[in-house]
């Protein structure tokens, strides 16, 4: 976890104090059912949530201290709970291990985090939209291979992305279902020494399902499809912030990230305005998309538990959520803010001489009788002394005057084929099906 990448919400997910707290409620409300059940007495929960009521401070130098003897997290816990509370603290932890304990508190730092990153992705998504409907019809070249193809419309490249981030949220959801889930099932899952009831009490109590079946630990099978769930939103973030530092290069300039006053691009070059932002985006992108590896490694424990996972979760469950709740918040900040230059991507679209209107040529040739092999080959070499003369040549006088060509087609029927609008036809089509009717 570093600063620079951290927003306070997420962050505060992740310190000790909030991680202590909820190793407390898990530990109060299993104490609060066995006293229901009989098998502890009921003033023990009580005692509990009597000296939590006050709004203790937990003190995490002191718990540290604890465990710089135990070398056990839970036991210094407990501990230091037990010398707050008194005797009726030693009711705690009745038939419980430690993996009930260390578990559950990750499914729910797992499920609030989810639910900070799909806020995150609602704003993301409010923002696309706008920007989509604000340039849906505002041309612009479509390329393939990273060369001119066809024309397409900004708007479309921002519906793209929003129905790539809208699946993102789905699988986040599911994720997050899948993910949310409580062990209080006992040393190697067995319930030997604790009523199941325990563990379906604490997991409504923290909104959460049971584990239908759990060894010592829940299976990892879960963080796994989480972790992997991140990367492929970080994936979704790099491909956008890709496509905006593409469109920014000083020979395409049609959009570019908002340049604040007072901002410098270099220390060496006043002229420089460079997408800095979705830069680092890529470089975030790739750390999130790292932590899903180990969470997919740490499936695989020996028998009923290892802690070789534990080490791993430390690290990829704060860095992971943390730098993706980062990212979202940054990429938001990029497309809201995007300068889109309009003219300029007109001047692209123009700049080869109409060759983005071959294809409507070629179909033309077709459907007027001749073979698709003929109509190729005469688009084709024509274009082709288009793009030797770096656009400098028209296709479409190129083609009046090409004697194969208009034995097929009229000047104006190879006119009508150069028309712009044309080519968004169907906007209206594509925008319903991603954002529905309006």
């Amino acid at each position: 976890m570093i600063p620079r990448y951290s927003r306070p919400q997420m962050t505060a997910l992740w310190e000790p104090e909030a991680r202590f707290k909820i190793w407390f409620e898990i530990e109060a409300h299993a104490t609060e059912k066995l006293g229901e059940l009989g098998v502890v007495p009921p003033s023990a929960a009580k005692a509990l949530w009597d000296w939590w009521a006050t709004s203790p401070a937990i003190d995490v130098d002191a718990i540290d201290a604890i465990e710089a003897v135990t070398k056990h997290d839970v036991i210094a816990f407990l501990t230091w709970v037990a010398e707050q509370v008194g005797d009726e603290a030693r009711f705690m932890h009745q038939g419980m291990t430690s993996s009930d304990v260390l578990d559950t508190c990750l499914a729910v730092q797992l499920t609030r985090a989810a639910d900070i990153l799909i806020e995150d992705l609602d704003r993301l998504l409010d923002v696309i939209k706008r920007r989509a409907f604000e340039h849906k019809l505002t041309p612009t070249i479509g390329r393939s291979h990273g060369i001119h193809a066809e024309p397409v419309t900004f708007g479309l490249k921002m519906a793209e992305a929003y129905a790539e981030f809208s699946r993102c949220r789905t699988r986040l959801i599911a994720a997050r279902a899948e993910v949310a889930t409580c062990a209080i099932s006992g040393a190697v899952g067995t319930f030997a020494n604790i009523d199941p009831r325990v563990e379906k009490h604490v997991a409504e109590q923290l909104g959460l399902a049971i584990e239908p079946v759990s060894t010592q630990v829940i299976p990892r099978d879960r963080h796994a499809m989480f972790f992997a769930t991140l990367g492929v939103i970080a994936s979704s973030i790099e491909r956008l912030a890709v496509e905006v530092r593409h469109l920014q290069r000083t020979e395409v300039l049609e959009a570019e990230e908002y340049f604040s006053p007072g901002q410098k691009g270099s220390s060496a070059m006043p002229h420089k305005r460079n997408p800095v932002l979705t830069e680092n985006l890529t470089g975030l992108a790739r750390m999130v998309r790292a932590y899903a590896l180990p969470a997919m490694e740490n499936v695989a424990l020996w028998h009923e538990r290892d802690i070789s996972h534990s080490s791993v979760e430390r690290y990829i469950g704060p860095d992971a959520t943390i730098t993706l709740d980062f990212a979202l918040g940054r990429l938001t900040g990029v497309i809201d803010k995007l300068l889109v230059y309009p003219e300029r991507m007109m001047k692209n679209l123009d700049k080869m001489g109409g060759l983005v209107h071959s294809q409507r040529v070629l179909l033309a040739l077709t459907q007027a009788g001749v073979s698709r092999e003929d109509s190729y080959r005469y688009v084709q070499r024509n274009a082709m002394k288009v793009w030797e003369s770096d656009g400098q040549l028209s296709l479409m006088e190129l083609l009046k005057a090409d004697a194969d060509v208009t034995a097929a087609l009229s000047p104006d029927q190879i006119e009508e084929k150069f028309n712009l609008d044309y080519h968004f036809r169907q906007v209206d089509t594509i925008f319903e099906r991603v954002f529905g009717k309006a």
